[in-house]
């Protein structure tokens, strides 16, 4: 895939690369320098990213439900 550098110096993500990996607006990323020429792009994880967010986009709905706050893992297995 091929992005443009617009005039304000923004790199636009295309689409199905945003898709698959469900990027957001608003998502935070680190812009790394590892030679001339050569960049890697690297999604800072923010609350609510990880595990959390990938049982919640679990097709079957209720499958996950977050826990209360203060809950034991007592509660949990009840």
């Amino acid at each position: 895939m091929e992005t443009i550098v617009s005039s304000k110096g923004q790199i636009v993500l295309p689409a199905p690369l945003r898709k698959r990996d469900n990027i957001r607006t608003g998502q935070r990323f680190v812009v790394q320098r590892l030679r001339s020429g050569d960049y890697r792009l690297v999604r800072q994880l923010t609350p609510g990213d990880g595990l959390v967010a990938w049982l919640r986009s679990c097709p079957e709905k209720d499958f996950f439900v977050a826990p209360r706050f203060g809950d034991t893992t007592d509660d949990i297995l009840r």
